[in-house]
């Protein structure tokens, strides 16, 4: 076949997909109704993942999977925003890592309102003002983010799913990598880059700020400085990427939190959340964590943050596997608020990523 019987075979099926997907779209529309109608939740997660996991199984290639789950990301993020008028909040500013992390759950078709404060996507959620939050948990670097976990303690709001984000620093700015003499970014991100710029920018002065996209922005007004940050960030402020890549471990990444109002149904493959806190007595914690081990539950996560109320009492915070629902899981819970004074579910969610 020439290019031209090739161009004319793409427009043909191009014909094809834009009436599958405006039908595809219809039967979306149809269902979003009935959901609205039976005050059901737009956003299903579990889903989500059983329509992502279906295609993947269906592709033969040469289309990879990562790409086909992010075509059908942006397909299903068009029918939402027809379904309903949807607000996910974020840690913002435009451009961060977290803002990235939304629109790869979400898709582009959405409205997204940036926040200053953690606390204030929690209060954007809670006072109805956006129908999902997203919000950092903790990197695999540089651990957890505590004023996440601390603002969980009080929240209604339920984890409905989560995102793990591959994180890529980039050296940004408009000046050759020798005559950079001032280096901004987030202490996070500098953190994350330590050892990068230990040996590659050794004598710059570091200045820290609010986040990695007001480190790119500040880059505009001095001509010999730089700034680590994302590539999304580069392209807002128009700057040169000097280098990709210069976090130190090249596995790093961040696993991020939705905020809803109700879980998701069981998928078989799902992460429960929980808090809780105990006696300040010999064994106390050994008792509470026993369930998990009698029922057979993975734990795949324990944390502890000062309760904030008293001195040397502790909130512990464990991820573990299953569904709430599980018969196992909802058992060691159970067992687990008889050896402690508080107990709290966080929620139960897809353990997709």
């Amino acid at each position: 076949m020439s290019v031209a019987d090739h161009r004319k075979a793409i427009d043909q099926l191009d014909e094809k997909i834009v009436s599958l997907l405006n039908e595809r779209t219809k039967h979306v529309l149809e269902i979003g109704a009935i959901k609205l109608q039976a005050g059901e939740q737009i956003f299903a997660p579990d889903r989500e993942l059983a329509v992502l996991e279906r295609l993947c199984k269906l592709n033969p290639g040469p289309i990879t999977n990562e790409s086909l789950r992010a075509i059908y990301r942006e397909v299903m993020s068009s029918a939402r925003s027809l379904q309903k008028s949807m607000t996910i909040a974020y840690f913002g500013p435009e451009a961060t890592f977290t803002h990235q992390a939304a629109i790869r759950r979400f898709g582009s078709s959405l409205h997204y309102s940036a926040q200053k404060t953690i606390a204030e996507v929690f209060n954007e959620v809670s006072k109805n003002r956006a129908d999902y939050g997203v919000v950092p948990v903790e990197n695999s670097t540089e651990g957890v983010v505590t004023h996440t976990l601390d603002m969980l303690v009080d929240s209604d709001l339920k984890i409905v799913a989560q995102i793990v984000l591959p994180i890529q620093h980039c050296l940004v700015g408009n000046v050759k990598i020798a005559e950079i003499e001032r280096l901004f970014s987030h202490p996070q991100a500098l953190a994350q880059c330590r050892g990068w710029i230990q040996k590659h920018l050794p004598e710059v002065e570091i200045i820290e700020s609010s986040s990695t996209t007001r480190a790119a922005e500040l880059v505009l007004t001095e001509k010999t400085s730089a700034a680590i940050a994302s590539s999304l960030a580069a392209e807002r402020y128009h700057l040169k990427i000097l280098e990709r890549d210069i976090q130190d471990n090249s596995i790093n990444a961040t696993r991020f939190l939705v905020l809803g109002r109700q879980c998701s149904p069981a998928t078989g493959r799902d992460r429960t959340s929980v808090m809780f806190s105990i006696a300040d007595e010999v064994g106390a914690l050994h008792r509470a964590l026993a369930p998990f081990r009698r029922f057979r539950i993975n734990m795949t996560k324990i944390e502890s943050r000062p309760s904030k109320r008293k001195a040397w009492e502790y909130y512990f915070f464990v991820d573990c596997d299953g569904h709430v629902q599980d018969e196992a899981v909802a058992k060691a819970i159970e067992q687990l608020g008889k050896h402690c004074n508080f107990v709290k579910v966080l929620g139960s969610y897809p353990n997709a990523e």
